[in-house]
């Protein structure tokens, strides 16, 4: 399913608001939001409460570099509202005179949702974490931190594809939860190609692709310090925790985002 920003029908026919949109530019291909928190939480909002369906991903720049050479993810990415996790990418946008853009940290979007829902009662799953155990523990989190919180269900898949009967399984027990927003904490890009898979097939309004935030709410794995995700370093904290996982990554994409991009800036320079 693309995203459409403009169906204004359920699919009984019913008439229904126009779908919410938030301002986009354009990064290396990928459409990003020019949002900040507040106006992201209205924008999901407005979607839970118009009846409509749709994803969101906090990206950084690994998901926009796979999304460039990998054609599953380029089209998951298409059907989602991505905001900007990683600050190159706000920089990015300012370069290209989108003076507005703001970072929107994946595990933040979480947080602020989680305190307007405990107070609205919206209801929410999790999918994702690394064990049944790292479930349960930030399940455990999140209703001491935000008293009140709905989480009606979830799920941590295994580290292999699902087969046929457990995909089945998971979307009558999402559907069956009466979620309106579910988290999904899987890592970029199998969250984003699940959300695409997925997205006809659950009822929640809301599927919402946040990374690591799982286990940083769990209190599974520290975040960088604030300073530190200030000045964009927040990925040389990262390496420095886990360099056998993400050194590659960084190596391949950092490099490749800093000269795709200047391509893009020098063009733009030219065009205007």
């Amino acid at each position: 399913m693309t995203l459409d920003l403009h169906d204004s029908t359920t699919q009984a026919g019913r008439a229904l608001p126009r779908m919410p949109e938030l301002p986009r530019a354009e990064i290396l291909g990928v459409s990003l939001a020019l949002a900040d928190y507040e106006s992201t939480m209205d924008w999901m909002d407005a979607i839970v409460a118009g009846g409509h369906r749709a994803s969101l991903s906090a990206a950084a720049v690994h998901l926009v570099m796979v999304a460039r050479e990998d054609d599953e993810t380029r089209a998951a990415v298409l059907q989602t509202m991505t905001v900007p996790d990683g600050q190159p990418l706000v920089w990015a946008l300012r370069a290209l005179g989108h003076r507005q853009a703001s970072r929107v940290y994946g595990p933040d979007p979480m947080a602020h949702s989680c305190t307007r829902s405990a107070r609205t009662g919206v209801r929410m799953y999790l999918y994702g974490g690394r064990t049944d155990e790292a479930l349960q523990q930030l399940t455990t989190a999140l209703r001491q931190r935000y008293p009140g919180l709905q989480i009606v269900g979830g799920y941590s898949p295994p580290f292999r594809a699902l087969t046929d009967a457990e995909e089945r399984d998971v979307v009558d027990d999402i559907n069956a939860s009466g979620a309106e927003v579910v988290w999904v904490g899987t890592g970029q890009p199998k969250q984003e190609k699940w959300m695409a898979a997925m997205r006809d097939r659950l009822d929640a309004p809301i599927l919402a692709g946040v990374g690591a935030a799982f286990d940083f709410h769990a209190g599974i794995v520290p975040q960088a310090p604030s300073w530190m995700q200030r000045v964009g370093l927040e990925w040389a904290y990262r390496l420095a925790r886990e360099p056998r996982r993400l050194w590659r990554r960084y190596a391949r994409y950092n490099p490749r985002f800093v000269a795709g991009f200047l391509r893009q800036y020098l063009a733009h320079r030219r065009g205007g």
